[in-house]
């Protein structure tokens, strides 16, 4: 795989970018540059510069500070997809303690809204449109329009801003709502066979309802009558994948040096695991190669704070290559 040649790729980001107030063991940090726009662009800039990497967003002028851009600016990274308004931008505060956390929204951006995207986007159409919505920003209406648009794209989508409940207080929970998981079930079923979904643990079993066990939330995916590949992160269990007919694939999750901060390794993963699936032939096997290299790629991501361990694709093949796992 180290001699392996890629055609240029086309992908496009689609979420909010998001100010991050992160709290670790009662320790407050300084304010950073957070949403899955972000680890998702520099991950996959990082592991290869054959791609042309663009964002679509809509940012809150009243409360973000636009030097936070720069480290994506100087990335090559087309920023063209994003829209300024008068209003306060997605801010979290993520309260960390014993590999658990807490949500807390505090200010949200307007949602996407498809008439923004620029032509010159529409005029170049993406091989890969990516959904990572923070706070429900992205409609059904939105990804109906993608489709029509896109009709030769594949959709990647990371469920958790899809799914997410969030009260008058701004507490972030995963708890079933029937009307939110309904719109999210359309919108897998509209995608079809281009779909690639990630979820976490928690996420997933949310969508599958009363099903328990690993194997049978992935199971439970296959319901859906299309041939989309579904994605199950574990965090140091590693992950599953499954696509109707297929066995399920275990994917252990990579020993970092140390561990410092795992905000964004999903995204890592799903970025990394798309560029190396449109790159293959679709096989299982090729599936199975592009999770190792997802994997890998994401234990990098702990080892800093913020979105900045990222690394080249060579790196995360001698690391894959090591085959040193988390037992």
């Amino acid at each position: 795989m180290n001699n392996q040649k890629f055609n240029h790729t086309s992908i496009i980001f689609a979420g909010h970018f998001a100010i991050d107030h992160i709290i670790r063991f009662k320790r407050i940090n300084k304010p950073s540059l957070g949403g899955s726009v972000s680890f998702c662009s520099l991950a996959l800039r990082k592991y290869t510069k054959n791609a042309d990497i663009s964002i679509v967003s809509h940012i809150g002028k009243l409360n973000f500070n636009n030097t936070l851009l720069n480290k994506i600016r100087v990335k090559n990274i087309n920023l063209g997809g994003i829209k300024y308004s008068q209003v306060k931008n997605t801010n979290f505060i993520l309260d960390y303690f014993d590999h658990a956390r807490t949500l807390t929204l505090r200010s949200r951006s307007p949602n996407l809204n498809f008439n923004d995207i620029p032509s010159e986007f529409l005029d170049n159409p993406p091989d890969i449109f990516v959904l990572v919505p923070l706070c429900n920003e992205i409609s059904y209406e939105y990804v109906s329009q993608v489709l029509k648009t896109f009709p030769d794209a594949y959709i990647g989508i990371d469920l958790q801003g899809f799914i997410r409940k969030i009260d008058e207080t701004g507490k972030v929970t995963y708890v079933y709502d029937n009307e939110i998981l309904t719109n999210l079930r359309k919108i897998i079923d509209l995608i079809g066979d281009r779909l690639i979904l990630k979820g976490s643990e928690e996420e997933m079993k949310l969508i599958a309802g009363e099903c328990e066990g690993f194997e049978e939330v992935m199971s439970y995916c296959n319901q859906y009558e299309n041939d989309g590949i579904y994605i199950m992160t574990l965090g140091e269990k590693g992950s599953m994948l499954t696509r109707k007919g297929e066995k399920v694939l275990k994917i252990p999750a990579f020993k970092p040096r140390k561990v410092i901060d795992e905000t964004g390794a999903g995204d890592v993963y799903l970025s990394i695991f798309l560029y190396e699936l449109f790159h293959s032939d679709k096989s299982w096997k090729s599936v199975k190669k592009a999770a190792y290299l997802a994997s890998a790629a994401a234990s990098f991501l702990i080892e800093k704070k913020g979105p900045a361990g990222f690394e080249t694709r060579k790196a995360v093949l001698k690391r894959m290559k090591k085959e040193r796992y988390i037992n």
